[in-house]
């Protein structure tokens, strides 16, 4: 069984060493994968938004399976294209995929079929959105339409801040395309969850929660990241919770991509604000997320092959989905200055002694040594009977990796620790 899986980040690390867990499989590669995976897969020079590279590898190596991780290729119609050949996938059709490719899209499905989401409004104009923003209320919430690196999203706490923010998605064009619609939203509060889930279009399995620690510096400070850690899972999501959002969320977005002739076949992620007025969503990912990807699969006990497999054959309903009820911590390392200017190029060296999954984003292979390749190079996760046992495994494993320029916060999963 030769298995392909799109990607080169520490998201796809984890997909690739959970799938590793299968004896059946006897191949992994990785399109284009980075030098500090190259012991899990086969690094394919191939980049995830080639679809025409992906497709013909596939094709000329024998690809029983793919897994495409992340979110480019998926918009970009990656599945389309392997399914035409004949290739099983993992993953949502671009039609699908544009519940994450289009803010406007999905605040729309939102909209129609009455799923719980902030208020909003949708604008192509800049003078007409410069002119709501006079009097919406602040603060106000302000979305670039399309995908920007998980970029596009900028909280304004000011008047000022808001009108500056649409110049600069609309005018400037900081996120290029992805700013001509914008989405202007009602500013929510309360705690944000994470729950990616397992659909084929007809059953959905919810993972695990998780937490996400989006902000570069200690105590929620500094710019906005990919994320710079994760636990899971996350105390705030209650049994209670999880069934209301099974019932107004979960099950009515899947629905609604299908009456839409949009089937979702994949993991669809909700991230879901638990406000005052119950739980809403505040976005739709097409995909795993990264870094949560990263400490619910290790807690996964049921094959992920078989899982994937599953969701693609629409027979979901046949498997158990089982997780630990254990904990996870994963803490991030990055390049000191990430994610503005930062330096590469330096060592990574891991001991043997760590008794931690390492999972690597951002590295390559120099003169035959691992060296950083990017801002967030790293990520390192324990697991432990409690969270608290979690988190502090996770600090004592991180001492085992080492790389010149290194930073990590020092403070991941201390606020759910705080909860009662």
């Amino acid at each position: 069984m030769n298995i392909m899986v799109v990607g080169g980040g520490g998201r796809e690390h984890a997909i690739i060493k959970k799938l590793k867990e299968n004896k059946t499989i006897d191949k992994i590669y990785a399109l284009p994968g980075n030098g500090g995976m190259k012991d899990d897969a086969i690094c394919v020079n191939v980049g995830a938004k080639d679809i025409e590279g992906i497709t013909e590898f596939a094709v000329n190596n024998n690809i029983d399976f793919a897994v495409v991780a992340p979110d480019d290729p998926l918009v970009l119609g990656a599945v389309d294209a392997l399914e035409s050949k004949g290739i099983p996938c993992f993953g949502p059709k671009a039609n699908a995929a544009i519940i994450e490719g289009s803010k406007v899209f999905s605040k729309n499905l939102m909209k129609k079929y009455n799923i719980p989401t902030a208020e909003y409004e949708v604008f192509s104009d800049i003078e007409k959105a410069l002119d709501y923003l006079k009097t919406a209320p602040i603060p106000t919430v302000i979305k670039a339409d399309g995908l920007a690196l998980g970029k596009g999203v900028i909280i304004c706490n000011t008047r000022e801040e808001a009108f500056d923010a649409v110049r600069s998605m609309m005018m400037d064009k900081v996120f290029g395309d992805s700013g001509n619609n914008i989405v202007i939203e009602e500013f929510l509060t309360g705690p944000e969850v994470s729950v990616l889930s397992f659909t084929d279009g007809k059953t959905v399995v919810p993972m695990i929660s998780s937490m996400d620690h989006k902000r570069a510096l200690d105590n929620d400070m500094g710019l906005n990241t990919g994320g710079m850690g994760t636990i899971a899972p996350n105390p705030y999501y209650t049994k209670e919770i999880a069934e209301e959002c099974m019932e107004t969320i979960f099950l009515p977005t899947v629905d609604a991509m299908n009456k839409e002739g949009r089937t979702f076949k994949g993991c669809l992620y909700f991230g879901l604000m638990l406000t005052p007025k119950g739980p809403k969503v505040i976005e739709y990912n097409c995909r795993f997320g990264d870094p949560e990807t990263q400490v619910v699969l290790p807690l996964l006990k049921t094959d992920l092959f078989t899982i994937m497999k599953a969701v693609s054959e629409e027979k979901l309903s046949d498997v158990k989905v089982e997780f630990s009820d254990e904990s996870a911590c994963c803490v991030v390392m990055a390049s000191n200055g990430y994610p503005s200017k930062y330096e590469t190029g330096f060592e990574i060296k891991i001991d043997e002694k760590i008794d931690a999954d390492v999972f690597v984003a951002g590295a390559k292979i120099q003169d035959g040594k691992k060296v950083t390749a990017g801002g967030r190079v790293l990520g390192v996760t324990a697991i432990g009977e409690n969270l608290k046992e979690a988190v502090s495994k996770a600090y004592k494993e991180v001492n085992f990796v080492t790389f010149d320029n290194a930073y990590y916060r020092k403070d991941i999963g201390k606020r759910a620790l705080e909860v009662k």
